[in-house]
């Protein structure tokens, strides 16, 4: 393996091992199981920009408080 290909391996390991990068991960999940049932609801798929911006809107700031809780 190329020392190129050790420091991109390492950096992904870094990036997939951070915080920020979980939290990210776990807000995209709940953002897509958002989509799903809206288009369930719907009879046909809302798409994400508008799945993002409901669940922004409508479930963000509860959702981020309760991660929080179970942190600490």
């Amino acid at each position: 393996m190329s020392n190129a290909a050790k420091e991109s391996s390492a950096a992904n390991d870094l990036l997939k091992n951070s915080t920020l990068y979980r939290e990210f991960q776990a807000e995209r999940e709940e953002i897509l199981r958002h989509k799903w049932i809206e288009s369930e609801k719907a009879g046909r798929d809302v798409g994400f920009e508008q799945a993002l911006t409901d669940w922004i809107i409508k479930h963000r700031a509860s959702w981020r408080r309760n991660r929080q809780s179970q942190s600490n």
